[in-house]
């Protein structure tokens, strides 16, 4: 099946999230500890994305308009919504706050090269390889993220499902219309505007910043733009 990348990666955040609640019980102090810890390695995760790149200003104007356009349209205050919506509908058992949960959980599980490159090469190739190498990854990234902010990294795998559907169920198209140098582009920025998010994630969690990185998620595909119109013209 093609979707099955997607399936078992999205699949992989659920049940590992899943696991991650039984840790919700565990002293206010460790959480904290933990909840440290998962910044520390995002940012530093961040930091290992972003330099990879050879054009920063491109992913500086990409976040500059991507976040405007997240303010205007009050994207996370969206986000957040539903997110209160879905504690409503689940209850409180569990659901810690599920809104930051999803928003944060979300972009750690779609903002890396991985899923773009997986999606990529399952949709053009066939091969699942890259996808079940980021399954395990997200696995024991959901079971930590879960022991700080409960269901709401669990619903996160729906959109990473839908996110890496839609890169391999267009994956065709894409390599007709968008040369394969371009595309190694757009990999590249999408990579490093995603580390950048993924350092104003990290901060948040360190309390060092109260970044609303929900508004930061358009600078992902201004990036793809940017890159695309610059080769064209």
């Amino acid at each position: 099946m093609i979707l099955t990348g997607a399936f078992v990666n999205g699949m992989a955040i659920i049940i590992g999230g899943l696991l991650g609640l039984v840790f919700t019980f565990i002293p206010d102090a460790i959480k904290d500890s933990i909840m440290k810890i998962q910044g520390l390695i995002i940012v530093t995760l961040g930091i290992q994305m972003v330099v990879q790149t050879e054009d920063i200003i491109i992913t500086l104007l990409s976040l500059i308009v991507g976040v405007v356009i997240g303010e205007i349209i009050r994207l996370e205050e969206a986000l957040n919504r539903f997110g209160h919506w879905m504690e409503f509908k689940l209850g409180d058992k569990h659901a810690g706050n599920l809104s930051q949960g999803f928003v944060s959980g979300t972009l750690v599980f779609i903002v890396g090269a991985m899923a773009i490159v997986g999606g990529l090469d399952a949709g053009l190739r066939g091969s699942n390889e890259v996808l079940f190498t980021k399954a395990i990854m997200d696995f024991f990234i959901a079971i930590v993220m879960t022991t700080t902010y409960g269901l709401g990294v669990i619903i996160s795998g729906i959109p990473t499902f839908f996110y890496e559907s839609g890169i391999i169920l267009s994956a065709q198209q894409i390599a007709r219309v968008i040369p394969e140098f371009i595309l190694d582009e757009m990999i590249e920025q999408v990579t490093s505007t995603g580390g950048v998010i993924l350092l104003a994630i990290g901060l948040n969690m360190l309390n060092v910043t109260h970044m609303r990185v929900g508004n930061m998620i358009p600078a992902i595909f201004t990036a793809m733009i940017m890159v695309y119109l610059i080769n064209i013209f």
